[in-house]
């Protein structure tokens, strides 16, 4: 649509900005709301303007608080050409839109006698929401709204060398962020491509690590001057709030010379930084290093554009009288110049970046580096504690649970049975969290012979801790004596642990010695009480002296806790293999009575192998994804096909999964993994479709998952009937690069938040006498350590030291 300004883009930025201070006005008095009769309706609309109309009767409370800000609001719309007025419906009635009602719940926004859109008065609730939501209507063809980082990508590829982008993200629609971007793109619409998204997924795409952070922000995308189709936009993120008065700033520091230089002394300077109420850096080079000094403090000023604006002094004019000494200068908005000397290009990042700038705190680096760790393990564990807080005043009976010391850790795990050992440590939110369900795990076992849960406190017993290796908590390791210590890697919960000790104190493997005993063992009669913990068992069948049934010994210790396993080493085995068509050896896989059993042969010699054939084996072939099994099927490294389903088991929910079983059963779908997730049981399933699509569709939904293989992620058409001959022609369809991706996931490495801290390792550099101990190895170190710093010393003050020489670089 193309839009016709009345007014210049200057004169509209000053009214904006009028808006803001909320001082101007049309003429000293604000514009009244146009009262109109069903006539005045009618010869309104005629005119052909944009226009605001409620039609509404009655007194309602609610009606007259929306009515006092749609007055206020014709001040703000006046300027955009638009009207704003109301259609008493008491007196007057227009038909289609005085209804029957005692109160009137929508506005609509016309253009001539046009509809562009009607708004529930309790969306447009206030000025801001009312003039955002007009200008989102009327600029509706000229801001794009995406929700996907592969939507953006497809804005940047048609903008690349042709404009540059401004793109906002917004908590909300109606927000004053919303309406302060929404009067920027009226403004500057005609010279960038504007972008819109409320989307999550696009602020992990920009570089925002908190995507669930609720503040709006704003970025600058360069795309002009990029002229090759595969190179992507650069971008400047805007570090101010959203507001009207600072995106205008942002856009023209946007639109200034990068790097500006200058032959006069700081103090003389006039430059468009000084204007835009942003702080100004000025550098110093000598004629002899212009071009290296110039390399520089443009690297510098696009590193830190959009926050300062950067100009290049240099020494070789007469104009310049300031002391050698100095070889940097800053100005603030609104003050003086002040002089100082710089060592580094490091210093300057971290005096724009929370010192100089803000509030003019000067911190030692490594003091806010460890800050910003402490910081993020707030952040990770802000949930956990809270619990934890919530429940300090409840005791815990620990009576089921023996607190070991350094005394007593050796006698404890060398006892026969299981011994279960919780490492935690009191101080850490996640360990006394976890104890909780530790506490409850070994009430539920008391009475369970031979199985002892133990605990022992890490910030209390360092050298127990670190004798078992012990690097996070909390941990919970398995001793077995005649055993390998074997560490518990499930979820940190009741029933996922108290389930892992149960199976894990059954045999491994499960020795059967006639046919009888293997029916009911892949029944489940055999060890029935286990069943609720896993109904998956695995059998192994071996003709008499197979030299694999070690190795496959050596994998059910392993996988102890995981399956229940048996093995039928039996000249019988070769009967039960035939019925199964394969060759012995062979796993057979059964689900419970009623599930048709799953055989494979046995074709590894090596213990790893013997285990992830078995792990392989056990998956289910269309299964219901669960936070606990998903890592299981993640590790096929296969794209997944997921169809999402409602908590209810609804008539079309039982068809989709129907359709899935006969698509799967086509054999058509083997490059990707067909599961589903059922969100009442897994609400978690309700977050992972938000994070692919950016919202939620209608359910059932279908999604293709790339995560290892380029990450994009492809939505069946919900327009299309989710029947199998539709699902493998989609699919056949993306094979073919003729479907668009719905969103990208990236496939990046998921690494701690913060860097690992020792705690073991300091506390007992606390102990008194372990200075002694390590002294001659602390010497050693502490030599280094010096040494190096001389050498950092002597590197700084070689490379940044302020000298007359004609061959130094002052930056």
């Amino acid at each position: 649509m193309h839009r016709t300004r009345t007014m210049s883009t200057w004169a509209v930025v000053v009214v904006l900005l009028c808006f803001v201070s909320e001082q101007c006005t049309s003429g000293g008095n604000p514009v009244k709301l146009l009262q109109l009769t069903a006539q005045g309706f009618k010869e309104h609309v005629q005119t052909g303007k944009t226009s605001l109309i409620y039609f509404g009767k009655g007194a309602d409370p609610a009606v007259q608080t929306f009515l006092e800000q749609l007055e206020t609001s014709a001040v703000a719309l006046e300027d955009y050409g638009m009207s704003v007025a109301t259609v008493n419906c008491s007196e007057d009635n227009v038909a289609d839109y005085c209804t029957e009602d005692e109160v009137m719940r929508k506005a609509y926004l016309f253009r001539g006698a046009d509809v562009l859109r009607s708004f529930e008065i309790d969306t447009i609730f206030d000025v801001n929401a009312i003039v955002s939501h007009m200008l989102f209507t009327v600029l509706f063809n000229e801001v794009r709204y995406v929700h996907t980082p592969a939507e953006l990508v497809g804005v940047e590829k048609v903008a690349r060398g042709k404009t540059d982008i401004v793109m906002g993200h917004v908590p909300a629609l109606g927000l004053p962020e919303h309406r302060a971007l929404m009067e920027a793109a009226f403004v500057y619409g005609g010279k960038y491509q504007f972008v819109q998204t409320t989307g999550a997924p696009l602020l992990k795409h920009m570089g925002i690590a908190d995507a669930s952070s609720v503040q709006a922000r704003l970025w600058f995308l360069h795309c002009k001057s990029v002229s090759r189709p595969s190179e992507p936009c650069p971008h400047t993120l805007m570090r101010k709030p959203l507001s009207t008065i600072n995106i205008h700033s942002f856009l023209q520091l946007m639109e200034a010379p990068v790097l500006t230089e200058a032959d006069v002394d700081p103090d003389d300077v006039d430059v468009i930084y000084n204007h835009l109420n942003v702080p100004v850096l000025f550098l110093f080079a000598q004629a002899e290093t212009l071009h290296m000094d110039r390399s520089t403090a443009e690297i510098l000023a696009w590193r830190l554009r959009g926050e300062l604006g950067l100009v290049l002094i240099r020494r070789d004019s007469p104009k310049i009288k300031t002391p050698l000494r100095y070889n940097a200068a800053y100005r603030l908005p609104h003050e003086e110049v002040k002089y100082f000397t710089l060592k580094n290009v490091e210093e300057v990042v971290n005096l724009v970046r929370g010192q100089l700038f803000e509030e003019g705190k000067e911190e030692e680096a490594e003091d806010d580096e460890d800050e910003d760790h402490w910081a993020s393990l707030d952040v990770l564990d802000d949930e956990v504690a809270e619990s934890v807080y919530r429940d300090r005043g409840v005791t815990l009976d620990m009576e089921s649970v023996s607190e070991l010391t350094a005394d007593t850790f050796t006698s404890a795990v060398a006892q026969n049975g299981l011994t279960v050992v919780l490492f935690y440590v009191k101080w850490d939110a996640v360990s006394m969290a976890f104890l909780q369900s530790y506490v409850e795990v070994a009430d539920a076992l008391e009475g369970v012979s031979d199985v002892t849960l133990a605990s022992i406190d890490c910030g209390e017993w360092t050298c127990v801790c670190r004798d078992q290796n012990v690097s996070s908590f909390p941990s919970v390791l398995l001793f077995r004596l005649g055993d390998d210590t074997r560490s518990y890697r499930g979820m940190m919960g009741t029933e996922s642990l108290y389930r892992f000790i149960l199976l894990s104190h059954l045999p491994p493997p499960l020795f059967l010695s006639s046919s009888d005993e293997v029916l009911s063992f892949l029944e489940g009669d055999l060890y029935h009480r286990h069943c609720s913990l896993s109904p998956i068992r695995a059998l192994g069948l071996f003709t008499p002296g197979d030299p694999d049934v070690a190795v496959f010994e050596e994998a059910a210790k392993n996988l102890r806790g995981e399956i229940i396993l048996g093995l039928f080493e039996h000249k019988e085995a070769e009967k039960w293999a035939q019925e199964h068509s394969v060759m012995l050896p062979a796993l057979l896989v059964s689900r419970g009575p009623g599930v048709q059993r799953r055989a494979s042969s046995i074709l590894f010699s090596t213990l790893q192998e013997m285990i992830s054939h078995v792990r392989r084996a056990a998956l289910a072939t269309f299964p219901e994804l669960t936070v606990e099994n998903l890592p299981w099927y993640l590790e096929l490294r296969k794209p997944l096909l997921i169809l999402f389903v409602g908590g209810e088991e609804s008539a079309e929910t039982l068809q989709s999964l129907e359709e899935m079983r006969k698509a799967e059963r086509t054999g058509r779908l083997e490059s990707s993994l067909p599961c589903w997730i059922h969100l009442g049981r897994t609400p978690a399933g309700r977050a992972v479709l938000e994070t692919y699509l950016s919202y939620v569709p209608p359910l059932p939904a279908l999604v293709l998952s790339q995560l290892s293989s380029g990450g994009k992620v492809y939505h069946f058409p919900t327009e299309r009937p989710l029947l199998s001959e539709n699902i493998v022609q989609w699919l056949q369809r993306i094979e073919n690069n003729q479907e668009q991706a719905a969103g990208v996931v990236p496939d990046k490495t998921w690494r701690p938040p913060v860097p690992f801290y020792d705690f073991l390792a300091i506390m007992d550099e606390e102990a008194p006498g372990y200075a002694a101990q390590q002294r001659p190895k602390a010497k050693r170190v502490g030599r280094k350590e010096e040494d190096d710093e001389e050498t950092r010393s002597a590197g700084r003050e070689t490379a940044f030291k302020p000298q007359t020489s004609s061959h130094h670089t002052e930056l």
